[in-house]
């Protein structure tokens, strides 16, 4: 699926209690076994992206930092969809994630000490790092057509992220 198959203006896309079930009845433990890894793995890093954008944001009201408020918002719709699939499908979110939430808390405040440009650096950065993630989970993964289409939308909002800093970039130079 391609990033322009989805509307990136999205922030956070619309759930009803429809949308809602548990997922692993009658799968093979090897396939779950994968899914959780995967899903643990998805809302460990977006943990850490919520936290880069939290304290990267100052307490000026300049339209970078709403354009970080916006992106923030968006991440922890990201953390939302995975921490719902990981208990859709019967799982706990992995331990480690705290270590995560310090990682993004340290990204996020330093590089809002070291300026603008060193913020939005930092968030191509973990961008880009985050669609190859979930590049290489969409491939190694067999998703339901469901939480698939969600990793994919997620995806697309990452190059949105990339693609929003390299043009606020590009008008600081």
């Amino acid at each position: 699926m391609a990033k322009n198959d989805f509307d990136i203006s999205i922030v956070r896309p619309r759930m009803v209690v429809e949308d809602f079930k548990f997922r692993a009845q009658g799968m093979p433990e090897k396939k779950l076994k994968n899914i959780k890894k995967g899903l643990q793995t998805l809302h460990t890093l977006e943990t850490m992206a919520v936290n880069i954008y939290k304290f990267q944001i100052s307490k000026k009201a300049t339209g970078h930092d709403l354009q970080l408020i916006v992106a923030m918002c968006n991440e922890m719709t990201h953390l939302q969809d995975f921490q719902v699939k990981l208990y859709e499908y019967g799982f706990q979110p992995s331990r480690l994630r705290c270590l995560y939430w310090l990682v993004g808390f340290g990204l996020g405040f330093f590089s809002r000490f070291m300026g603008e440009r060193v913020v939005l650096k930092t968030g191509i950065w973990a961008e880009d790092k985050a669609v190859c993630h979930y590049r290489n989970l969409l491939k190694e993964v067999e998703w339901d057509d469901e939480t698939r289409r969600i990793i994919e939308k997620n995806q697309a909002d990452e190059f949105g992220h990339i693609l929003r800093w390299q043009a606020l970039l590009k008008r600081l130079k």
